[in-house]
């Protein structure tokens, strides 16, 4: 069976042919680092290292290049640098946070069992990239100079007699339905109202760097052009994948096509555009205003990660998915049943039941029943199966000592109270015994009898 992925820009499923199988290349945009991530974030993550790893799977680990960018220059990280550290010169300032929301993006990303992308690009260290992009725009005539502004003309994108894209081919829109409908920026020195921002002027104290286009004054990126241009620093003017949320085809992703094919006289950025869709949490778009706006790191002390993980992957990519606790503490108790029968065992070979659904445009769900089977028929193809998927990143022990830390809960404690309900239950003393057991449950810990004795899981 050939791998089949879903294409944004053909709204189709359709197979896999990569470029060159001996460098398969993928790009996904990530992080801008001047907050915690939150568990919208990790749907893009988690997704796309599923699909790293099947591809690596498929073609081999040393002929799959995947990049996934960090932004670390952004209106967001100014502000934010300025609040935090109002004593420190801004540049400063900006690079302690965003050292430290990277880094703490790291550990969460880490705990979630995604592998680092084989390259993690910093859009400051690609000025000199971004500078020739808008130089070749600028000299073919697609973007122009106006007040120390560079903009990208999407009407001479689309009015140039050659084998370009159409701007907007990606999001499906018109010219005049993006007007309509996006917020665009109204500045007098803009020749139409959708062009967008190439380069701008920064304001005193805030990042800068010398101008393309014969700017004196110094300045900054846009947004859009920094994946543009570590996109073909990386993996060259036309690549294989290129991912994200469902929220960056229009206006990043359409506007990432536009400068690269422009710049390059490229027919095609990438050969598949890949979205998952979006996450709400308990059957509400998450925001800080309705007070259910959760980050990784929040989720991550009372949850293993990858409970967060399976929790993620039930759903199908492209589908919407609803965030719920019960959701999750279903995800803990079916890890708690893998690991046990699974994670020291020897993996054997992924199954092809979990595999041909993965092939499937990464039908992760259809996959992880297939798990459920192999739970009582294989479970060396069980183990490897899971490896593949992420998980079983510990031993049985491992695992338990992380969920007693998460907890807080002492499992000598649990045991010495359990010794202590066992022996009320051969005296028949079932008042203590249910006393027991309730501050047992209070506790977080499930117990169960049977003729063998009894067992006992954290219920959370």
């Amino acid at each position: 069976m050939e791998l089949r992925l879903y294409d944004t820009l053909t709204k189709e499923k359709r197979p896999f042919q990569p470029l060159d199988a001996k460098n398969v290349r993928m790009y996904v945009c990530g992080p801008t680092v001047y907050d915690f991530a939150h568990i919208g974030n990790a749907r893009p993550v988690i997704v796309f290292d599923v699909l790293f790893r099947l591809l690596r799977h498929l073609y081999g680990e040393a002929h799959v290049k995947y990049v996934r960018n960090i932004t670390d220059v952004d209106d967001k990280i100014n502000d934010r640098a300025a609040r935090d550290f109002p004593g420190l010169p801004l540049n400063e300032a900006i690079r302690k946070v965003t050292e430290q929301t990277g880094k703490q993006f790291h550990a969460d990303v880490d705990a979630l069992g995604a592998l680092r992308p084989s390259v993690e690009p910093r859009a400051t260290e690609h000025i000199g990239e971004m500078r020739g992009i808008i130089e070749k725009l600028v000299a073919g005539g697609f973007a122009y100079v106006a007040e120390d502004h560079v903009l990208f003309s999407p009407q001479a994108m689309n009015a140039a007699n050659s084998t370009l894209p159409r701007y907007g081919a990606l999001s499906k829109r018109s010219l005049d339905e993006m007007i309509a409908g996006a917020r665009v920026d109204v500045a007098p020195y803009k020749r139409d109202a959708t062009d967008f921002v190439l380069w701008k002027p920064s304001k005193p104290g805030e990042p800068s760097w010398p101008s393309p286009a014969g700017i004196k004054a110094e300045g900054r990126p846009g947004w859009h052009v920094e994946c543009s241009a570590m996109a073909w620093k990386h993996l060259g003017k036309h690549f294989d994948i290129h991912g994200g949320g469902i929220d960056l085809v229009f206006p990043h992703h359409e506007n990432e096509v536009a400068q690269t094919c422009c710049a390059f006289h490229q027919q095609r950025m990438a050969n598949y555009w890949m979205h998952n869709g979006f996450l709400q949490v308990e059957s509400e778009k998450m925001s800080k205003s309705l007070g259910n706006f959760v980050t990784i790191h929040e989720l991550l002390a009372d949850w293993p990660g990858e409970v967060l993980r399976l929790n993620m992957l039930k759903t199908h990519y492209r589908s919407p998915i609803d965030w719920t606790m019960k959701s999750l503490e279903e995800s803990a108790k079916t890890l708690d049943d893998w690991y046990r029968v699974a994670a020291d065992v020897e993996p054997g070979k992924p199954a092809a039941s979990v595999v041909e659904p993965l092939l499937d445009d990464l039908n992760t769900s259809l996959a992880i029943a297939a798990l459920h089977s192999l739970r009582n028929s294989d479970v060396s193809a069980l183990a490897g199966s899971l490896r593949l998927l992420g998980f079983l990143s510990e031993s049985v022990a491992q695992w338990e000592g992380r969920k007693q830390q998460a907890s807080g809960v002492d499992a000598k404690e649990v045991e010495r109270l359990i010794s202590e309900r066992t022996a009320a239950r051969a005296r028949k003393d079932f008042r203590e015994s249910d006393r027991i057991r309730d501050l047992l449950a209070a506790m977080g810990v499930a117990i169960k009898d049977s003729k063998e004795g009894t067992t006992w899981e954290f219920s959370r």
